[in-house]
């Protein structure tokens, strides 16, 4: 039944009468497929059991996941605006969206320090800070267009290194 809620979900997001991608509904589905979905599914099926550690790396995960997409949808304001896709940047307008990138990434940043309390060794993520500061620092300086693509390189590779640490962290020490 998972499995067929995340094909469903994926084909809806821009396929269908009314994709849910452009109705502002994208990072939702995002946070909740890419985080929630994949991270707890994926601790029950090994533990059969979810505990609090896989909420927070859940939420931690989905937040990284949603800053990519905000990111490219910041990006893509203007013209998707005059396109008519509604997609939540194009809801929440620009600074705004700029408020919810940082957000984003500095939710997954206080996390990890939540995951220290499990053990101190998940101190490791912290070492993707400098790269997610570095992906934010276009979105605070008010860059738009294409100066944003480095955007979601950078906060690309800083949730794949965060998670490397993290993961590394957990399986060493559990």
């Amino acid at each position: 039944a998972v499995g067929a809620a995340c094909i469903a979900g994926a084909w809806l997001y821009t396929g269908g009468s009314k994709p849910y991608g452009y109705a502002g509904l994208g990072e939702v589905a995002v946070f909740l497929f890419f985080g929630l979905v994949a991270v707890l599914g994926t601790q029950f099926t090994q533990a059969l059991r979810v505990d609090w550690v896989g909420l927070v790396l859940a939420v931690s995960v989905g937040a990284l996941s949603s800053s990519v997409l905000v990111a490219n949808n910041l990006r893509d304001i203007p013209t998707d605006a005059r396109s008519g896709k509604v997609t939540l940047a194009v809801r929440l307008g620009d600074a705004r969206t700029r408020i919810l990138y940082q957000a984003l990434l500095g939710t997954a940043g206080l996390l990890t320090l939540v995951l220290m309390l499990a053990t101190p060794w998940c101190a490791v993520g912290l070492v993707a800070t400098p790269l997610a500061l570095r992906a934010a620092a276009p979105v605070r300086s008010g860059r738009g267009g294409p100066e944003l693509i480095p955007v979601l390189r950078d906060t690309g590779l800083a949730m794949v290194v965060w998670a490397i640490a993290v993961a590394t962290a957990l399986t060493v020490t559990t």
